[in-house]
């Protein structure tokens, strides 16, 4: 069996593969160092470009099997891909625990005043006076409860927080307080301090958080974005965030990336960019190789996989 590898996860899975398993590594752009026109199975890189999966797809007909980093794939399932009948397995639960650690350091940035302090350093002046807020007693709304979604819920209820949260089938889960279905979270946001959204990217969630959503929440409320930029109408979020709809927002990805230097967003005194990094640890990458290979001896013992994508709902 042949399997192609990303040139970013190869030097950290070819030492853990079977000794019997070929590989040929590819780049992000497309471009083999040896050749993949027998390869059955393919591991693709971070944030893969469509013309990188099409170039791949092209080049290796006999694929049968997909896997990516990633959480999200709605960047895979292009007309092209939809066309072959290949397995497609995600990485969710990988990247939740250092995601739901960034969720804490947004919400903190933002009740302790981290931009006054660090102005304050800046001018070395010691300030008299400086509010700062407590996420005790806080309500928090999480728009996803999945993996990142109950990871940021454990965590925010050691601080005490009311945790809030929706999803498509209502269920109870630990460390929420409250779930409700996917489209009764709106009905909450008038009642909330922080909103996270940790839910992927699908027809039904693109654009949802929009402009009437936005002036329901509390001027004090803060948003927070960790999964993917076309949820969040962003000229909407613009305006909310000049006019002071909302106190700030703390915002890891964007509906185009890198954020061109143009963006209003990099100026706007209470928003907090981070460049899609917030699941970037050295443990991460130990997950998703742990993750990759678990799954290759399940595919080779003709058992069933972990995290199979429904192509048809876009996750």
């Amino acid at each position: 069996m042949k399997i192609i590898l990303p040139v970013e996860l190869a030097a950290k899975v070819e030492p853990v593969l079977p000794p019997d398993i070929e590989f040929v590594r590819v780049d992000s752009e497309g471009n083999f160092d040896g050749d993949p026109s027998d390869a059955e199975v393919y591991f693709n890189g971070f944030k893969l470009k469509n013309t990188t999966l099409h170039k791949v797809l092209a080049a290796a007909p006999k694929i049968r099997w997909q896997h990516t980093p990633s959480s999200g794939v709605n960047r895979i399932l292009t007309p092209i891909f939809l066309k072959h009948n290949i397995l497609l397995t995600n990485g969710p639960g990988v990247h939740a625990i250092p995601i739901a650690e960034f969720v804490l350091n947004f919400m903190l940035y933002h009740a302790k005043n981290v931009p006054k302090l660090q102005k304050s350093q800046s001018e070395y002046h010691w300030m008299n006076w400086l509010e700062l807020q407590e996420l005790y007693n806080k309500n928090l709304l999480l728009i996803g409860t999945g993996n990142i979604g109950q990871e940021i819920a454990v965590r925010a209820k050691a601080f005490s927080m009311n945790v809030f949260g929706s999803r498509l089938h209502p269920e109870p889960l630990p460390n929420f307080d409250l779930i409700v279905g996917a489209d009764k979270w709106r009905s909450l946001l008038p009642e909330v301090d922080y909103v996270v959204i940790a839910t992927p990217l699908t027809p039904e969630t693109k654009g949802s958080i929009d402009a009437n959503a936005l002036r329901s929440m509390r001027k004090s409320a803060y948003l927070i974005n960790i999964a993917r930029g076309a949820i969040v109408d962003e000229n909407a979020l613009l305006t909310a965030l000049r006019e002071k709809w909302i106190a700030g927002a703390g915002l890891d990805t964007f509906t185009t990336e890198p954020l061109p230097p143009e963006s209003p967003f990099w100026s706007l005194p209470n928003v907090l960019i981070s460049p899609h990094c917030s699941s970037l640890t050295p443990q991460l990458y130990d997950r998703i190789v742990a993750l990759f290979i678990d799954n290759l001896t399940r595919y080779r013992n003709g058992k069933p996989l972990r995290n199979v994508v429904d192509k048809n709902a876009g996750y």
